[in-house]
């Protein structure tokens, strides 16, 4: 009900059946040719000449960590208010997560904090070599400032696109930015398919080509001559089949999603505060998200929400560096303060594209008189 994927799906469910039938007609439910015309459309759309689709947005985050030989005693500059995949294919190499807060407006990792953070992992002798910048909600990240500050140390940069594919700067499209880009096609994620999937975006050859042998087992000229240590990170033809049906429509649900979410801020007029688009930045509305005035109130307000059979979600209840499974790291509550902040006042209402004015009408309503 939060994401309403049943609208959608009536939209296209006659095209979506026919690329189904075509593929269980040819049988190739491996790396089949839905797979391939994907890869092709996705790297034309985002304007970077490789595209490697993958089976999850975590695998497209893993997979360029190790082709670029991420791993014990390097250090991974990221946001912790995010969802854990991000710093968790970096623990899962053996190389250690080190983060920076973010912008109090968008949510997006602050660059002024990345000096302090290469400083931070060389006391703990870490060596600095990748920043994982994250599209938050929809919104890139500021990849102008950070790739300055990247440069000026030699560090690659990986866009965690999971949120943000669709999004865009000055007309250059999230997927684009840094070195080698990750996505999500999550269901819930703008562009989602009807399980797990994920793709990754380069324009570095060599880089492309070693993601594609570790995305089949670290293969080689065929499947059973490894050359390097890799995964099982294929995409289902299946999906790659119902995402093609997906991206046919995605740019006019791009438009919807920014007239659901204009309609939102236009006449949402309680103390809450809304979501902030920087000028010349585009938002794909992976979600659209309010700040309450305390934790408590926040409470309230989406008890409210609920009683009115009105869906809400907190995204994120728990920033990264104060996680269980990161306790070993040593950090403290406190050092991120605006991750913090957030986390305690931040929810989230419906968004998706078909969200009728009737229905933003009724949430709006419940939050105004609140």
């Amino acid at each position: 009900d939060f994401i309403d994927l049943k609208k959608q799906q009536y939209k296209i469910r006659e095209k979506i059946d026919k690329r189904i039938k075509s593929v269980l007609d040819h049988g190739k439910y491996i790396m089949g040719p839905e797979v391939y015309e994907l890869e092709e459309k996705l790297s034309e759309y985002v304007g970077m000449k490789y595209c490697i689709s993958c089976s999850s947005g975590t695998d497209a985050l893993l997979i360029p960590l190790m082709a670029n030989g991420i791993g014990p005693g390097d250090a991974v500059i990221t946001s912790p208010f995010t969802y854990i995949a991000t710093a968790e294919v970096i623990a899962l190499l053996g190389a250690e997560p080190i983060f920076v807060d973010i912008y109090e407006a968008t949510y997006n990792l602050n660059p002024d904090g990345i000096e302090d953070a290469i400083k931070y992992a060389e006391n703990k002798g870490l060596n600095t070599k990748a920043i994982i910048p994250v599209d938050l909600f929809g919104l890139p990240a500021r990849y102008r400032l950070i790739d300055k500050v990247a440069k000026t140390h030699n560090l690659m940069i990986i866009e965690d696109a999971a949120q943000g594919f669709g999004g865009s700067i000055r007309g250059q499209k999230a997927g684009s930015f840094g070195h080698v880009a990750s996505t999500s096609f999550f269901p819930a994620k703008p562009l989602g398919c009807y399980g797990d999937g994920g793709a990754i975006f380069t324009d570095d050859e060599e880089l492309a080509n070693k993601m594609k042998s570790i995305r089949i087992h670290g293969g080689g000229y065929d499947k059973y001559e490894n050359i390097r240590l890799g995964i099982n990170g294929r995409l289902d033809t299946m999906q790659a089949a119902i995402l093609l049906e997906k991206l046919s429509i995605f740019d006019d649900e791009l438009k919807l999603r920014n007239k659901v979410a204009d309609y939102y801020s236009n006449y949402i007029s309680s103390g809450l505060i809304k979501p902030y688009t920087p000028k010349n930045y585009y938002s794909s509305w992976a979600q659209y998200s309010l700040l309450s005035q305390s934790e408590s109130e926040r409470t309230k307000i989406m008890s409210t929400l609920s009683n009115a059979n009105i869906p809400s979600m907190i995204y994120y209840k728990l920033p990264l560096h104060l996680q269980a499974v990161f306790k070993k790291l040593g950090y403290e509550k406190g050092d991120f303060p605006i991750s913090e902040k957030t986390a305690r006042q931040i929810f989230s209402i419906p968004m998706h594209p078909y969200l009728d004015n009737e229905n933003q009408d009724r949430i709006i309503e419940v939050l105004n008189k609140y």
